[in-house]
């Protein structure tokens, strides 16, 4: 590791965040915040990580949004029951035709919320923490130099203890130590818990896939540099896990963000995976959606 690199883990980096929603609301100071969920088919899990946000709505937290990705099951009735806003992507600059991915629904979301801060979390989470929300707020609301807090955890792969993050260590990681090393500290550079500055967010584009975490990490450092960035441990997070084959779908999309934010330019195409029917492996082509949607601030001044 980089000595700079070992200088930010050693300041930037909290492995046992102590603060408290209470010493967090009186650092503040007029500035409001606002908690984001994706959600697509999540009707199983989504209350329960709106249920764990909802203690600290009107203290902490000035807003709990929702925002479906055009599910087709009762996601939006249940993170409404739970006590959530529920907005639909459709409903978000309804002028700009819709495109599928989960960058699409985070950059959307940007123009149905309005606070200074915003922490996203994935709707997918079982045996989510109250705490998630409190540990990322942290560095922002401590040090008015930090744009970018990465959440980082254990991710349990069935009964293994370590076996998540596949996409992360194959992948993601290895990208980062080739074309930024400086971002080799962060621990996990792909995790769907985070928290920024709306002031960031709505200055960069955003990729409109599964490249959006990793674009957003390399334009932070891009514009302020690696001082603006910080990450806290939030012990174990536990997900629904995909297939290899959604997994190579995600990992294309990825690349092509990090490649394109590093100088190599990419176009959309499609990805061919094989599978096995019958005894015989055949060719399985999936497109893989490389594109960005404009900063959000050009967006709302050009309307």
């Amino acid at each position: 590791m980089l000595p700079v690199v070992e200088d930010w883990f050693g300041t930037h980096t909290w492995q046992q965040p102590s603060w408290t929603a209470g010493e967090l609301v009186a650092l503040k100071r007029g500035r409001t915040v606002s908690v984001v969920l994706p959600a697509l088919d999540e009707e199983e899990t989504v209350g329960a990580v709106v249920a764990v946000v909802r203690p600290l709505l009107g203290t902490l937290v000035d807003e709990l949004v929702v925002v479906d990705s055009g599910s087709t099951d009762r996601t939006a009735e249940v993170a409404a029951a739970a006590g959530a806003r529920v907005v639909s992507r459709e409903d978000v600059v309804p002028w700009l035709e819709p495109v599928p991915g989960k960058g699409e629904v985070l950059w959307r979301s940007l123009a149905a919320t309005t606070g200074d801060l915003v922490v996203f979390l994935d709707s997918d989470l079982v045996d989510p923490e109250t705490a998630f929300v409190t540990a990322l707020l942290g560095p922002l609301l401590l040090h008015d130099d930090v744009h970018l807090v990465k959440g980082f955890y254990r991710r349990p792969l069935r009964l293994e203890s370590t076996g998540g993050g596949r996409v992360t260590e194959l992948v993601a990681r290895p990208l980062l130590n080739t074309l930024r090393p400086e971002l080799s500290g962060v621990v996990q550079p792909l995790g769907g818990e985070y928290a920024a500055t709306r002031s960031f967010l709505e200055s960069v584009p955003f990729a409109a896939g599964y490249g959006v975490e990793i674009g957003l990490l390399l334009d932070a450092h891009r514009i302020y540099g690696l001082p603006a960035l910080a990450q806290v441990n939030l012990g174990v997070r536990k997900h629904r896990n995909r297939s290899l084959l959604q997994l190579g779908v995600m990992s294309a999309q990825i690349m092509g963000t990090a490649l394109a934010r590093c100088g190599v330019p990419l176009e959309s195409g499609p990805l061919t995976q094989f599978v096995q029917v019958d005894g015989e492996w055949l060719p399985d082509s999936a497109d893989v959606l490389v594109a960005d949607r404009p900063p959000m601030v050009h967006v709302v001044e050009e309307r």
